[in-house]
């Protein structure tokens, strides 16, 4: 079996112009694999994919119930956000929940993603600061854990702070590997990333979309998560063409999304909806697809396939599914496709 395999052409006049290569799973939450394309063994960093992980052990321990946070906040600790009025105002709430400020987010400054508020920022003059990084979000969550439990705040970030411990001894059970096999990088926001195989990372969005069996308080917590998620999803990404947002909008509860930096993407389908299980799906697009068209197509295409979006849905993805490309002129130069054969569900 090769490693990678094509996901995605795009097609100038009658040549082949561009070739996306990667690797991808659908796994159930029983652990069977539903379809597979490369190597699905092979580790590869999940990158922000990983947050709707990162965030159980604050949502085990009580941390919403304890702080007030509402479904909104509680999705927010799952997003890569885009920096506008709204995210913020939500991350200001959450700190003045739990005491804290800005000045103890460790997630470094960059621009509002959201370019709208960058430019209405610039006349205003506003520089940016620590609540426009997209990862705030989650280093709030962080700094909740730290006020729960006592830990100190400073140097949460590190790879052997306690609250770093118990996240990824969290996430290793929801991807059955053991912590001493999963591959530790620094991300980003330098936070530790994971590295599991695509195969794993599959089957732990499966069971966090179904996590009957996984006992107290852990179901209860993957419920919660999941469900903020589908209720909010302008706080998991933006309300700009962003895939993730606009695929759980569309999809209407039937699905979570959550993309990672170069070129990872994961999605959750939920029990009922192609079948009794929960279902996950986690691919990689191996140049890192800094547009996102190869990711959005593959996702798009995937789930109409298996039968988790309908056709009116897939009208409603229309910017993100296999399209046509335009010239600035308007005209139809090319088109974007998948290069694989899709499986056929429902």
């Amino acid at each position: 079996m090769e490693q990678w395999e094509r996901l995605v052409e795009v097609i100038r006049g009658p040549l082949v112009e561009s070739v996306h290569f990667g690797a991808l799973a659908v796994v159930d939450d029983t652990g069977k694999v539903l379809f597979r394309l490369g190597d699905i063994d092979k580790v590869y960093y999940l990158r922000s994919s990983s947050k709707p992980f990162q965030t159980i052990p604050l949502v085990d321990q009580g941390g919403v119930a304890s702080f007030g946070f509402t479904q909104k906040e509680l999705a927010i600790t799952c997003a890569s956000h885009q920096g506008t009025d709204d995210h913020v105002e939500t991350l200001k709430s959450m700190h003045a929940k739990i005491g804290v400020g800005i000045e103890n987010l460790l997630c470094g400054i960059h621009p509002a993603g959201d370019r709208p508020t960058a430019l209405e920022m610039h006349k205003r003059g506003e520089e940016p600061d620590q609540y426009r990084h997209n990862c705030s979000g989650k280093h709030t969550g962080m700094l909740t854990q730290c006020k729960m439990s006592g830990f100190p705040l400073e140097d949460y970030t590190n790879v052997e702070h306690p609250v770093q411990k118990q996240i990824i001894q969290a996430f290793a059970e929801m991807v059955d590997v053991p912590v001493e096999e999963i591959t530790i990088g620094i991300d980003g926001c330098s936070v530790p990333v994971f590295g599991v195989p695509l195969r794993k990372a599959a089957y732990g969005y499966a069971r966090l979309c179904n996590p009957v069996g996984l006992g107290t308080p852990r179901e209860s917590s993957c419920q919660q998560i999941t469900a903020a998620m589908m209720a909010h999803p302008e706080m998991i990404a933006g309300p700009n063409k962003c895939l993730d947002t606009e695929l759980m909008n569309a999809a209407k509860g039937k699905v979570v999304s959550k993309g990672g930096a170069d070129g990872y993407q994961a999605v959750g389908i939920m029990p009922g909806v192609i079948g009794q299980e929960g279902v996950g799906i986690t691919f990689k697009v191996l140049d890192g697809d800094v547009s996102g068209r190869a990711r959005s197509a593959v996702t798009v295409a995937l789930l109409a396939s298996l039968g988790a979006l309908s056709q009116g849905e897939v009208e409603q993805l229309s910017d993100f599914a296999p399209r046509p490309i335009y010239n600035v002129a308007g005209l139809q130069v090319g088109h974007i496709q998948t290069a694989f054969e899709l499986p056929k569900g429902k």
